[in-house]
């Protein structure tokens, strides 16, 4: 059941980003958005990380898709209109999907062994420590409170950042 449920969940992230990629309507590619985010939650439900797949679902599709939707709704759709539809960047955009395709091929060649190498090496926590939402919270709180402040702080600077280009001058 398992392998059905990877497959579906699989199939839909990978229409649903297409589409969140492909469609005019910015709002329509916002909804599409939460899709996808919701069956990268789903992965995480799959893999037994519940603490991780409500988060997931809590800060991406709660939070952050509200934000961008109401910066999308006071962007001047009109303005936009009359905008190139195509964008000059496209050369960028192959390059990066070639490299991204090169190493996606590298990981699934080298197989995962020198990634959880290189990350034993590294002192990541181990599954072990986090078997729970107390211990997530504590290590979280603890041994890792700087850069969960650093993140907020990142997070707080782009929405006012967001507000204030998305504002209409009066």
């Amino acid at each position: 059941m398992e392998t059905y449920l990877f497959y579906a969940l699989a199939l839909i992230l990978v229409t649903f980003s297409i589409l969140t990629v492909t469609a005019r309507n910015p709002v329509r590619s916002a909804v599409y958005l939460v899709s996808a985010l919701l069956a990268v939650a789903g992965f995480f439900f799959l893999m037994e990380a519940e603490f991780v797949g409500a988060v997931q679902v809590l800060v991406y599709v709660g939070g952050i898709m509200v934000l961008f939707l109401f910066v999308i709704m006071l962007v001047s759709i009109e303005a936009l209109d009359r905008q190139p539809k195509l964008s000059r960047q496209w050369r960028t955009g192959v390059v990066l999907a070639v490299v991204l395709c090169l190493e996606l091929s590298l990981l699934i060649f080298r197989g995962t062994v020198s990634l959880e190498e290189g990350l034993a090496e590294s002192g990541v926590i181990t599954t072990t420590e986090t078997m729970n939402t107390e211990a997530v919270g504590t290590i979280l709180y603890s041994t890792y409170l700087l850069p969960f402040e650093i993140a907020s702080v990142l997070l707080l600077v782009a929405i006012v950042g967001a507000v204030v280009l998305a504002k209409k001058e009066i």
